[in-house]
């Protein structure tokens, strides 16, 4: 598609991000509503709660740790990411209709899997399993802070991304007087997030994409510095043409 102005032609640009089980596309019945509708991709803390508790009808939610050992040797991240997909699918067939993968409960212990590759891993094996169209993915991370990796948690089938590190930070700036006078945490917070969403717009745009919901799990990128097994396992249908890294690799940086 040719690209489109997301200032000029923002009546045709959408931030809604539904989130929940995706049921029969050519079929119409009560129970297709029971989605969240959600007016953008970016959540608060407090969002972020209010899904987390949800339990309404057959829509609940579930929290999936993304953390691994640091001291489980040289398999310990690939261990997890493959314990991370079983546990998506199996909280899946139990009926949950949103999970958040976190990365919360970082210590010396215990060390995150890099969010990208969690919610690229599991989006990618519930595919794999039929079960992908059953459940809503959020991503919940201290990592994400940028407009592109927004992008990318999204592009690779977030339906909605909370980056609780990027508020703390905010708040911590706010605290120490570095910003204008007059805004607060709260203000910051609220910048931060409008911010992020018209770049994520302009992001799209550049592809001929008006609405978050089509960009989610669209996968319009090209992988520069993976190798192909890595691309193939946790970011299926990349393509790529300038290899790298693997998994290990990966691993000692996330250390």
């Amino acid at each position: 598609n040719p690209p489109l102005d997301a200032i000029r032609e923002e009546l045709v640009t959408a931030l809604e991000s539904p989130i929940g089980e995706v049921r029969n596309l050519i079929d119409e019945t009560p129970e297709h509503c029971r989605q969240i509708k959600l007016p953008y991709p970016i959540l608060t803390n407090e969002e972020l709660e209010r899904i987390r508790h949800i339990n309404v009808g057959d829509m609940r939610a579930t929290t999936l740790s993304a953390l691994f050992k640091v001291a489980d040797g040289p398999e310990s991240l690939r261990n997890a990411i493959e314990q991370l997909c079983e546990e998506s699918a199996a909280a899946t067939r139990q009926g949950y209709t949103i999970i958040i993968i976190s990365d919360r409960g970082i210590d010396a212990q215990h060390a995150p899997i890099p969010s990208l590759i969690a919610m690229s891993a599991v989006h990618h094996h519930l595919i794999r399993e039929g079960l992908r169209m059953k459940v809503g993915l959020i991503t919940e991370s201290g990592e994400p802070r940028e407009v592109m990796h927004f992008a990318l948690l999204i592009g690779y089938g977030a339906g909605a991304v909370n980056p609780y590190l990027a508020y703390e930070t905010l708040a911590h700036i706010t605290e120490q007087g570095i910003l204008s006078d007059g805004i607060n945490a709260h203000t910051a917070e609220k910048n931060f997030i409008k911010a992020m969403h018209k770049a994520l717009l302009k992001v799209a745009s550049k592809m001929g994409i008006s609405t978050v919901q089509g960009y989610r799990g669209a996968q319009i990128f090209e992988a520069i510095g993976l190798n192909q097994d890595t691309i193939d396992k946790y970011f299926t249908w990349t393509p790529s043409r300038i290899g790298g890294i693997g998994i290990d690799v990966i691993q000692e940086e996330a250390l």
